[in-house]
């Protein structure tokens, strides 16, 4: 009887050590993140033609959810299925999937645009980041503010906790000493922030991301020149650059 006393109370002990780990704010080295993507939509069409489209569709942010799963070497970013009722809209916004693989320095993504999917395999993206000094907390992780200039008019800014200690983030964000939990576009156009933090229930999570055929895969400069010559008249582009090559 005693034993079996003592067999459940360690049994507890372990559990509240683990859960413990994660609540707080012991240094965690895998796991995986809901994040919540937030898009002004007047802003991302801000100047474009509606081909005589009412605009009411612009006028409420367009929510996305995003799961990203990661250890201390490699990551996985998966877009989540559309909110209920608001499925006529999933146009508007991007949603890529995005693969790390931060030994073999290697880049994966699929993006999927108006029914189209393009693959990319590259090098990971390397961004030069200025630590700001900010801070924050976010899902319940204290967070420190950094930027990356992405171009002459677009900055970036990030959040990222070091008690997270893996480098990684949404979309093909990385190299920051700590994992990214928030992130947001200077004029609030498209912002991303981590709705929770939990151990990792996927280990094998790599095996999830798509793979394309070889007429549908580029690196980055066959794909950007791909682009430029679809979208040579300008229209369209500007949106979809971004969307691959900042984020």
């Amino acid at each position: 009887m005693k034993a079996e006393v003592i067999g459940s109370k360690l049994i507890a002990i372990i559990a509240f050590l683990y859960i413990s780990t994660w609540s707080f704010g012991q240094v965690v080295t895998s796991g995986e993140i809901m994040y919540e993507r937030r898009t002004n939509l007047e802003k991302r069409y801000e100047g474009t033609q509606t081909m005589g489209r009412n605009k009411s569709w612009q006028k409420k942010p367009k929510i996305d959810e995003f799961i990203l799963y990661f250890t201390d070497s490699t990551s996985l970013f998966v877009p989540q299925l559309p909110a209920i009722g608001d499925e006529d809209r999933e146009w508007s916004t991007m949603k890529n999937t995005t693969f790390q693989n931060f030994n073999k320095d290697e880049l994966k993504r699929k993006f999927s645009y108006y029914g189209a999917q393009i693959f990319l395999s590259d090098s990971l993206k390397r961004r030069e980041w200025i630590i700001t000094g900010n801070r924050r907390e976010i899902a319940g992780y204290e967070t420190k503010q950094a930027l990356w200039e992405a171009n002459d008019s677009t900055r970036i800014y990030a959040w990222y906790s070091e008690q997270i200690k893996p480098s990684v983030g949404p979309e093909s964000f990385n190299g920051l000493p700590g994992t990214i939990l928030g992130l947001a576009i200077e004029d609030g156009g498209v912002v991303y922030f981590a709705k929770e933090v939990k151990p990792l229930s996927k280990p094998k999570f790599h095996k999830d991301m798509p793979e394309g055929k070889e007429k549908d895969t580029y690196n980055n400069e066959t794909l950007l020149e791909m682009l430029n010559e679809l979208f040579s008249d300008g229209e369209r582009g500007g949106r979809i650059m971004d969307d691959i090559f900042i984020w």
